[in-house]
């Protein structure tokens, strides 16, 4: 800080950031409909007044969780997917090995469970997912199977189709890790779980050798 800067500048700056931060952690504990703005203001360290100066809905605040806690992670992820040096399969299993830290080490599943567990009575949810996550997702990893495809690395099918399979298994780990480990179910180790599903995958998705038997 500048010498003779105000304090609370440095303070307001930081604001919008620690109310995303403290709306993330009460939207996974109660839920979306249960969180109150009074309690992510009081988590947050200021008034609901002041909160109102950066966000005006809870909706708005959940857009601004997604871009501050998913976006980050997913532009890394459009930058793995773009290269165009890399073998396709090297290049997944960079993507695999970074996607299976974030699931482990941040606070995506319980995102993912809210959006999933609440989009019936709150639509905007499920949009600011498909527009800010899914659908960039799905473009970048059908992008890169297409590219792949046409280098002849991979067999033939609909990259999107393709994209989904890849994307499945991860949802699946996360709603069992998110829903049925609370209630005794067996831990899963996301990490090992996606690092195996990409070999299953890439091994599939290899071209058929040429002079091969049926």
């Amino acid at each position: 800080m500048q010498p003779g800067q105000p304090k609370w500048r440095r303070r307001s700056e930081a604001r919008p950031g620690e109310i995303t931060r403290a709306a993330l952690d009460v939207f996974a504990e109660k839920g979306f409909a249960a969180a109150k703005l009074d309690e992510i203001a009081a988590r947050a360290g200021i008034s609901k007044g002041a909160l109102y100066l950066y966000f005006e809905t809870k909706e708005d605040i959940f857009r601004a969780v997604v871009r501050e806690s998913v976006a980050p992670n997913l532009d890394m992820a459009e930058t793995i997917l773009a290269q165009t040096t890399l073998p396709f399969a090297d290049m997944m299993r960079l993507m695999f090995g970074r996607v299976g830290e974030v699931a482990e080490t941040t606070r995506l599943g319980a995102v993912i469970k809210l959006v999933i567990g609440e989009s019936r009575n709150f639509p905007e949810l499920a949009r600011v997912w498909h527009d800010e996550v899914v659908s960039r997702t799905l473009s970048a990893l059908s992008g890169a199977l297409s590219r792949a495809q046409a280098r002849g690395e991979l067999r033939q099918g609909d990259p999107r189709l393709h994209a989904f399979s890849l994307m499945g298994p991860l949802l699946m780990g996360v709603v069992w890790r998110e829903t049925f480990v609370p209630v005794g179910a067996p831990d899963l180790d996301l990490k090992a779980l996606i690092a195996q599903h990409g070999e299953t995958v890439l091994a599939g998705l290899a071209p058929a050798q040429s002079g091969a038997s049926a």
